[in-house]
């Protein structure tokens, strides 16, 4: 395993007997309204035993699940700020909750993306390399902290980032960081690994 691997987590004790309080929707209980919900994922993905914790959590509730997902894949294939960037602020997000869950999921993803160890070991701390990363992390910590953004960190990322680009960072923000709520308020156990890859 990668060196931050063990470094995950500022909140792991809030993970610590963690308790699952909405469970994983038994697989005799999936009817065509939970099939439906999944219809935007891929076909692996829509059946009990390849969902995974945190699909088949959600799939307790079809619709909120369905529109959660249109919003999410927006930010995932649609979304107009580069993938680095995304899985940067998606992994800091992940760090500051303590959502074990998203960072299991989300440091595949940005190794896949450019993320190297030593850049998700220092989202860690709140350091990166150069001055687009730093403002991308500033931005999660402080939507975290204030629910805005400084002038100071706005004025660092529009030098980079256009409009539209700057939208949907601070929706991506946003989202994993509602997510990793539901995650640690539901009780979602992490995957086995061979989910933790998908």
């Amino acid at each position: 395993m990668a060196k931050y691997e063990n470094l995950i987590l500022i909140a792991e004790s809030r993970q610590e007997g963690a308790v699952v309080r909405v469970p994983p929707l038994p697989a005799d209980e999936w009817d065509e309204e939970v099939y439906d919900a999944l219809s935007s994922m891929s076909p692996e993905r829509r059946n009990p035993q390849d969902a995974g914790n945190l699909l088949a959590t959600l799939v307790r509730h079809p619709k909120l699940t369905r529109a959660f997902l249109r919003f999410n894949f927006h930010l995932l294939y649609g979304s107009t700020l580069p993938a680095r960037l995304r899985e940067l602020a998606v992994l800091r997000v992940a760090h500051l909750a303590g959502c074990e869950y998203e960072w299991r999921h989300h440091v595949p993803m940005g190794r896949e993306v450019g993320l190297t160890d030593d850049a998700i070991e220092a989202l860690q701390r709140g350091e990166a390399a150069d001055d687009l990363d730093r403002a991308v992390l500033r931005a999660v910590d402080e939507l975290r902290t204030s629910s805005t953004v400084s002038d100071a960190t706005w004025a660092a990322l529009s030098e980079h980032l256009e409009e539209r680009q700057l939208m949907d960072l601070v929706f991506t923000i946003g989202c994993y960081g509602a997510l990793a709520m539901a995650i640690n308020a539901f009780g979602v156990e992490p995957d086995a690994e061979n989910h933790a890859e998908r």
